[in-house]
């Protein structure tokens, strides 16, 4: 019998405080465009060091006994732009000033060409974990409608054929790293909630095209964003029982913090989901027990064999300290259940 309640994480992991500015990460808006000045390595040695910090965090996941681990997304200055802004068609030279109401601005890549993928961009990224690790390995990519929103669009006349054109990126990426030896390609997509009139009309086919004809375990990860940024989240999604009717076999949603209604999942049959157990805007580590609590709550509307339990979002902002005690909650809260049940 396979090992049900197996755990995973969203994606991001704390990076080390010798690779990057951590107080310059979180005093500003999450990075659109480039954001070099992060780094404390120099370019010529940034890479190799890259390379060390992914493989610490590798460790971290695999002794705290998580079974489908990350890279850590380490390489990234925010889980999208990475990809985002290689695209074909992105300037980030000239960015879009975007003025919020808290005063905060933020710089917006635009869009002044046809959306195109030139080349592998995260190939390199997950090859590197496949030879670090035995365990199953996942890889983030952002979302076609998350990655719309996070431009500006001074290109197109038509949303859908701009949303089209992003999620063939995205395809042509998944297929290569699935060729790669992804087990699981997770497509992030916080913002499909902004726009309920166009995800109404556009959600189903264009994540359909994003993971069209994949040879990986595919996956939809919605969240109401990074707690060390929105702090008041909403207690339910405004877009997701629709997200049945797409192709993706995974379905990642936050649940611990905004304390979400479970009922929820028996709307998403026959999908597998993937349920957020840690409530990454509690500065402690829960205990197992709190842990196994959450699990079991989700577990009153969905089988064993279809539940994932994970953290709600990605880890980036929390203490790497804070970051390995909840994963090893995790683990072990998981493991309780798994007991009982079998």
């Amino acid at each position: 019998m396979a090992q049900i309640l197996n755990t995973t994480v969203v994606g991001s992991y704390p990076q080390p405080d010798w690779l990057v500015d951590r107080d310059m990460l979180k005093s500003h808006t999450v990075p659109r465009v480039r954001m070099r000045d992060v780094w404390r390595v120099p370019e010529p040695f940034l890479e190799q060091a890259q390379d060390d910090a992914t493989i610490l965090a590798i460790r971290d996941m695999e002794q705290a006994g998580i079974d489908i681990i990350s890279d850590g997304e380490i390489r990234r200055e925010s889980y999208s732009n990475r990809f985002a802004t290689v695209l074909e068609g992105i300037d980030i030279d000239a960015p879009f000033e975007l003025r919020q109401k808290d005063g905060l601005v933020s710089y917006l890549p635009r869009i002044v060409g046809k959306i195109r993928r030139t080349g592998p961009v995260e190939v390199r990224d997950l090859e590197f974990l496949r030879a670090n690790t035995d365990r199953k390995i996942k890889i983030t990519l952002p979302g076609p409608f998350t990655m719309s929103k996070q431009a500006h669009n001074a290109y197109y006349t038509d949303q859908e054929e701009m949303l089209m054109d992003f999620a063939a990126a995205v395809n042509a990426e998944a297929r290569d790293l699935a060729a790669a030896g992804a087990d699981v390609i997770q497509l992030d997509e916080p913002w499909l909630r902004h726009d309920v009139e166009a995800a109404e009309r556009y959600a189903v086919p264009v994540l359909n095209r994003a993971l069209e004809g994949i040879e990986a375990t595919t996956a939809l990860h919605l969240c109401f964003g990074y707690a060390h940024i929105v702090k008041g989240k909403p207690s339910g999604y405004t877009f997701l029982p629709q997200l049945a009717d797409t192709v993706a076999d995974q379905i990642s949603i936050e649940a611990a913090q905004p304390k979400i209604d479970l009922g929820v999942l028996r709307e998403l049959a026959p999908k597998t989901m993937i349920v957020g157990v840690l409530d990454l805007g509690d500065p402690g580590v829960e205990s197992p027990e709190i842990v196994a609590e959450r699990i079991r709550a989700a577990l009153r509307f969905i089988t064993p064999d279809r539940l994932i339990p994970a953290p709600d979002c990605g880890m980036k902002y929390l203490p790497r300290e804070t970051a390995y005690g909840k994963l090893k909650a995790l683990a072990e809260g998981a493991a309780r259940v798994r007991a009982e049940l079998m």
